[in-house]
């Protein structure tokens, strides 16, 4: 089984183990060791909430350097609509495409163009399949989450493409029949998540992307706005290539894809929300529902963690968009996506994935008969441990303190109540019980410190 590429990192020179981001992650991935942060490969899905959370900036996100499309006759750049949804509206999308070919790319193309071949085929699907609720591919920390923490549900995970994968599909094979060599074309996506980073350099359910690279649009935004206010740039006069239509514009937005999906379908966002729901999915209480649009941020890919405004903000100025263009998009006879050409009938086969997606449940053991006693083992600790889940062990609950244990990461004594009970029963030391706490939060965590993050001399 090939191992998750990782887009979130942490500097360890930044952290100072405060815990907010073991708290937060909801797979259960990050452990305090030493006083520092420490992130499971195995169940980090790169949802980027330790990177929200962190009060530090420990976290960092790991994407492509702009440079590296030069290599390239062809730079495409893929723009998501919340893209556009960064800029105030005396920004138009015309204007943003004209200063994107001005920092080098030679092309720029909608991600959802495709959104409406996505949604036909989606519908069929639903109609067809026994499987209830059949769940988005759309967030790859989604599918990623399902993988990792609900590996049963990985047959309800829809077996579509998402639509960045079928735009660059498609916009290769175009710029190709134009003329240009497949190898001198550069497909490049502006992300405003950790978790498409990873989706990108490690797919899930196909060998390999036809995306090249990943940038931030953190980093494409900041330059365009440089630009915006040091040049004052006209609006230019060019006829917008590529308009999206409602659909598309609003595709990654909270309902945008279960608004148009047969039979009752949900659309749920945030990660304790999407959890909450993945639990009933499990627990067989969605079997009335035929389609579950999951998406791990608020407001979904307009609540990306590498966004440079607010999720609100954003959400009304694609729905402004939506409003000031809907009557120029019904002039166009149709959805965009009708338009990708008569030559373009081999998309309706190529969004589908070409892979299983596997459940990669390896927390406890790769071996499930292992995994089965192992899991015995862990319940039959908690009937010692408290239950309280305060984190002071270094794990962010007492379950998943039983499972380090299991694993052999962490023992028993970890924990400060069970330190308490082996004191008073002169199975532990206080001298050792202090050891076991400086092995997890550091040798100088319980030693006074006026400079610490919330203390009286913080700033000096």
């Amino acid at each position: 089984m090939k191992g998750f590429f990782h887009a979130i990192e942490i500097d360890y020179n930044k952290c100072i183990g405060c815990a907010h981001c073991m708290k937060a992650c909801p797979t259960e991935a990050i452990r305090i060791v030493n006083g520092k942060a420490h992130l499971s490969a195995e169940r980090c899905v790169d949802c980027g909430e330790c990177f929200r959370v962190c009060p530090v900036d420990a976290y960092s996100v790991v994407h492509d350097d702009m440079e590296t499309m030069m290599q390239f006759d062809c730079r495409v750049a893929l723009i998501p609509s919340v893209f556009y949804g960064q800029f105030p509206s005396a920004v138009p999308p015309k204007l943003v495409r004209k200063l994107m070919k001005n920092i080098g790319f030679t092309h720029i193309y909608g991600i959802e163009a495709g959104v409406n071949l996505l949604r036909d085929q989606i519908n069929k699907q639903v109609e067809k399949s026994d499987v209830k609720p059949l769940i988005s591919s759309f967030c790859p920390a989604v599918v990623r989450t399902i993988q990792v923490k609900f590996p049963s549900l990985v047959d309800n995970i829809i077996h579509l493409k998402a639509p960045a994968d079928i735009a660059a599909e498609y916009y290769r094979e175009k710029l190709h029949e134009e003329g240009n060599e497949k190898h001198k074309i550069g497909i490049f996506y502006l992300t405003p998540c950790a978790a498409k980073i990873a989706a990108i350099k490690s797919p899930v359910g196909e060998e390999k992307s036809q995306i090249d690279g990943v940038i931030n649009i953190n980093t494409v935004y900041n330059k365009l706005v440089k630009i915006i206010k040091t040049e004052n740039p006209p609006i230019p006069d060019e006829v917008e290539e590529n308009i999206l239509d409602d659909i598309s514009i609003r595709w990654p937005l909270t309902n945008g894809e279960a608004k148009h999906i047969h039979g009752r379908s949900l659309s749920i966002d945030g990660i304790r929300n999407t959890n909450a729901f993945l639990e009933k999915v499990e627990n067989d209480e969605m079997n009335s529902v035929n389609f579950l649009e999951l998406r791990m941020c608020d407001e979904s890919c307009a609540g990306g963690i590498l966004n440079c405004d607010n999720r609100f903000l954003i959400v009304e100025r694609l729905n402004n968009r939506v409003k000031e263009h809907r009557d120029r998009f019904q002039e166009k006879n149709g959805p965009t996506v009708r338009n990708f050409d008569d030559k373009a009938d081999y998309l309706t086969e190529r969004i589908f994935l070409n892979q299983p997606i596997e459940p990669r449940s390896i927390v406890l053991d790769a071996d499930m008969v292992k995994a089965m006693k192992k899991m015995q083992r862990a319940r039959d600790l908690m009937c010692y441990l408290p239950g309280i889940d305060c984190g002071a062990c270094g794990a962010p609950t007492c379950r998943a303190l039983a499972e380090d244990i299991v694993n052999r990461t962490a023992n028993l004594s970890h924990c400060i109540f069970m330190q308490r009970q082996m004191e008073k029963h002169k199975k532990l030391s206080p001298d050792h019980a202090i050891k076991i706490i400086e092995k997890v939060w550091g040798k100088s965590r319980l030693d006074k410190d006026c400079t610490k993050k919330g203390a009286k001399n913080e700033n000096i």
